[in-house]
């Protein structure tokens, strides 16, 4: 399977639905594990649907639209064939998609701190390997520091008292990403490891990072992300939950 037949299979996948257990999508998906190039367009697809979904959301329906519908349905036998509620539906879509296609371009290619979280986000929830496997929190640091990623990282009081597991390293536009996994003290499926993540990246590779003193939240599809800079390092801390289950590290 080639990258581009990937994409064409992915731009149907639904993440959090039975999609996955398709093979030709469970293919492109562990492709897309493989190919960084791959993995970055996947991300910015999810975040385009979600911005699509959000502006949906935000949609006021036309009032009278569905009793308007109602009628009509109701009136066809016997007036003829005519769907202006229904052309007028079409419309309010296509004037959505024109309006927020654009912004959400534009925020993409401006914001490069959105683009980096939503990226990182997307290989904790979509599966990853860790390079090494330990609860030594000192042999991470080690061997973080024999690939030359980020290993003077300085962690918050609380999350430097939970249970390490191990540690990955990730690539942002030619800069490395340390990932550094965590255990909860959850029950967790058999084979997962982790479901806590903190990545680190130097502050001077990521444009519009939060500033010093500002804890940053969002949520990317079921992750909930926190992200603040200390020093010359932007970290990006995330887990499935909400913005409280965050804080109780910090």
């Amino acid at each position: 399977m080639t990258p581009e037949e990937a994409k064409t299979i992915l731009l149907l996948y639904r993440p959090g639905t039975i999609d996955a257990g398709d093979p030709e999508v469970a293919a492109a998906l562990s492709l897309a594990k493989q190919d960084p190039e791959l993995t970055r367009w996947l991300v910015e697809h999810f975040a385009r649907q979600e911005a699509v979904r959000a502006g949906f959301r935000k949609i006021t329906v036309p009032a009278g639209l569905k009793e308007q519908i109602i009628s009509e349905q109701a009136a066809k036998a016997k007036a003829g064939y005519r769907r202006p509620a229904v052309f007028l539906a079409v419309a309010v879509v296509l004037v959505a998609l024109a309006v927020l296609a654009p912004l959400w371009f534009q925020s993409h290619r401006d914001d490069a701190y959105a683009s980096l979280r939503d990226q990182l986000a997307s290989v904790a929830l979509r599966g990853y390997g860790m390079d090494l496997v330990t609860d030594d929190s000192a042999q991470v640091r080690a061997y973080l520091a024999r690939q030359n990623a980020p290993s003077d990282y300085v962690l918050p009081a609380p999350l430097g008292k939970t249970a390490v597991s191990g540690c990955a390293i990730e690539d942002w536009r030619g800069a490395k990403v340390s990932l550094v996994c965590f255990r909860t003290g959850k029950s967790l499926p058999p084979g997962v490891q982790s479901d806590l993540w903190l990545y680190v990246i130097d502050r001077a590779a990521v444009k519009n990072a939060p500033p010093a003193g500002e804890h940053r939240f969002a949520r990317v599809s079921r992750l909930m992300t926190v992200a603040w800079t200390e020093g010359d390092k932007l970290y990006v801390l995330g887990t499935v939950g909400d913005e409280q289950t965050l804080r109780q590290y910090l």
